[in-house]
């Protein structure tokens, strides 16, 4: 159906009230044209006035909601493509033609609602807009405002006969629209007229830059905008339960994010007599309050990260987070792990989005992450993402904790690791940070150990000697793909079977430095191991060269941004660990082609030549130092430390 012959039919039908009662009866005052004098009226049809206490939530100020005739409208022939609507709506653009009005000549969106279901959410809407009555500077600011509704005067609730609900016009796209677009990033600007005054709102004081920083400056803008909107519903009792990009507005008025309408919005406190306990109560409002803090977190991930706004893509990401659940081992700490393959597919340069995310010690993943928990409990707050580092401009002085510190020092170990340039400044500032962490692990109990082991990890980085083929140049050539190793346990007791799974490629003798393909294997070894509590001592030996080390190396763990973190005036002469004892190893190879017996002893001799010992023999292993849901340190018996990323097992499958 055409949509001027849609708003023809729709200016035609008489169009009931949809509620329950008329909310208010509006007067136009003889002295002043434009304005109102709004009064709630009862259910009855009877024109007496209601008594004041019916207009529950008007509070400081005369009731908001008005009703319109469909006559106080000029409707327009098209609607903009980023006004979006359900298969019960129908929407058109109009404007304002009742000079009474002080919304004369202003452009509004009449909604028609047609089912049930979608007259309840627009009346939910118009309760919703009585009860923020309170506070409209912030709902005007943060929310699509809802104007009111159309209905005859003496129209009672059909349904047969759709409902219309007027609500503000806020530009042609809703946020989806605008990340669509080739030239989104310069719009988006424009529109916001970002200046120096506008970016100090997120502790920045320059505007330009590279697109990274272009890009990181609007997303911390848009950001925080729609965490005080959400935080200003969560204040009021309420949940929107339905934020995604589509029902986010930027305004070019007020610069401001609006957060939709709010028909589906749900009350923390059960209204149920008989299910209306405290204990219920608080546990019904952390829920709402986590998923509307998860739909954030998908906000989040499709501004930063453009390739989510593909459905197959954003489907596989769901899914890993759905997992997370149900599977042990699959964390949305590991978000970067995942998605790192698919970032870089299309990006040889860099991607964009991981540029951002990696700043500042990778505080964009944490907050993904925290945004994204699996346990709605372990969710961050609304006021608490508004002052995590990432959203907060350089010229802001943060006072991060430690686990911001912690996460950070990861962060860098593990984008260091990938740099793969191992010159002595880089392995000693690796070895740096792996102290480190050891010495802010989070979890120093066994049963810690127990519960987060389990998995497979991938090798990073060994703090031990690394032997490459550049110099050698041995025969056969081969290249190392990826270490992993394996954690599994049939039952509660601390025993666990540990495979090292060592990926390999035999590489051409003749082209191998510009020609990487070949045959590809892999050499397994496996062991049964159990662990127990420990301690690694730092200083063995009381010597008088042995103090003054521990001097220099405690000096060295506690001055510059670390000092919070580690809070102590000297280093430990020890650290709580797990000492884990193996027994027989098993190591089996496996080759997509056929190798005699002296050609696999050179392929074993040089697995073992380029693999660090530990992975080699697993009985090398003697204790862990490190463990949280995305990162393991191990120890070897020479002393040299393993470094290990929690890997996702849907992307090596």
């Amino acid at each position: 159906m055409p949509l001027a012959a849609a708003a023809a039919a729709a200016g035609a039908c008489p169009i009931p009230v949809g509620l329950g009662r008329p909310l208010c009866r509006v007067h136009a005052h003889p002295r002043r044209r434009w304005g109102f004098r709004l009064e709630a009226s009862s259910s009855a049809p009877a024109p007496a006035p209601a008594p004041a206490a019916a207009d529950e939530g008007a509070g400081a100020g005369p009731c908001p909601v008005v009703r319109f005739d469909m006559d106080d409208f000029a409707i327009a022939d098209r609607v903009s493509v980023g006004l979006h609507g359900r298969s019960d709506e129908t929407i058109f653009e109009a404007t304002v033609r009742d000079p009474s009005s002080e919304l004369y000549g202003s452009t509004v969106v009449l909604r028609q609602l047609k089912s049930s279901q979608a007259k309840r959410r627009g009346r939910r809407a118009l309760e919703v807009l009585k009860k923020l009555a309170r506070r409209q500077m912030m709902y005007h600011s943060y929310a699509l405002q809802v104007h009111g509704y159309i209905a005859p005067g003496n129209a009672v609730e059909q349904e047969d006969i759709p409902f219309v609900l007027v609500h503000g016009y806020h530009g042609s796209y809703s946020l989806r629209h605008w990340l669509q677009l080739s030239d989104w990033l310069p719009t988006l600007e424009a529109t916001l007229a970002l200046d120096e005054e506008q970016v100090r709102r997120v502790g920045d004081d320059s505007v330009g830059g590279p697109a990274v920083s272009r890009q990181l400056r609007l997303i911390r803008i848009l950001m925080r905008d729609l965490l005080i909107g959400v935080n200003y519903l969560h204040s009021h009792g309420l949940a929107h339960t339905e934020l995604r990009l589509e029902n986010v507005h930027v305004s070019p008025i007020d610069k401001h994010v609006k957060v939709g309408i709010l028909g589906n919005a749900a009350d923390f406190h059960d209204n149920d007599p008989s299910s209306s306990t405290v204990a219920s109560n608080n546990e019904r409002r952390k829920m709402m309050i986590a998923f509307d803090i998860r739909c954030v977190g998908f906000i989040m991930a499709k501004m930063v990260l453009r390739e989510l706004m593909d459905s197959s893509t954003f489907f596989k990401f769901k899914s890993f987070l759905t997992k997370s659940a149900l599977f042990q081992g699959n964390d949305p700490s590991c978000l970067r792990e995942f998605l790192l393959p698919i970032l870089c597919q299309n990006s040889p340069s860099g991607n964009i989005g991981l540029q951002m995310l990696d700043r500042q010690w990778g505080a964009g993943w944490n907050l993904l992450a925290l945004l994204l928990a699996t346990k709605p409990e372990k969710r961050i707050s609304c006021l608490d993402a508004l002052r995590h580092p990432f959203l907060c401009g350089p010229k802001w002085r943060i006072n991060p904790s430690t686990s911001i510190i912690r996460w950070g020092l990861g962060s860098t170990a593990v984008r260091m690791a990938e740099d793969y340039i191992y010159g002595s400044h880089q392995r000693r500032r690796l070895a740096y940070f792996v102290e480190l962490m050891e010495v802010l692990n989070p979890n120093l109990r066994t049963e810690n150990w127990l519960q987060l082991l389990h998995g497979r990890w991938r090798l990073l980085y060994c703090t031990g000697r690394h032997i490459g083929l550049t110099l050698r140049q041995p025969s056969p050539r081969i290249l190392i793909i990826d270490v992993f190793l394996t954690v599994s346990s049939d039952s509660a007791d601390p025993v666990f079977s540990l495979t090292s799974d060592i990926g390999f490629r035999i590489m051409p003798e003749s082209n191998w430095p510009h020609d990487k393909s070949g045959t590809e294997g892999v050499l397994s070894v496996t062991t049964s191991a159990r662990i127990a509590a420990g301690r690694i001592y730092i200083n063995e030996q009381d010597s008088k060269e042995s103090r003054a080390a521990s001097s220099r190396s405690s000096r060295r763990y506690n001055r510059g941004k670390w000092r919070t973190a580690s809070k102590m005036k000297e280093l430990p002469a020890s650290l709580p660990s797990v000492n884990i004892a193996m027994d027989e190893v098993d190591v089996s190879m496996s080759c997509n082609s056929t190798l005699n017996v002296n050609s696999a002893q050179k392929v074993l001799q040089e697995i073992r030549t380029q693999t660090p010992p530990e992975m080699f023999d697993l009985s090398k292993i003697v204790c862990g130092t490190y463990i949280d849901a995305r990162l393991m340190v191990l120890r070897g018996v020479n002393g040299s430390a393993l470094l290990f990323v929690r890997s996702n097992p849907m992307i090596d499958s």
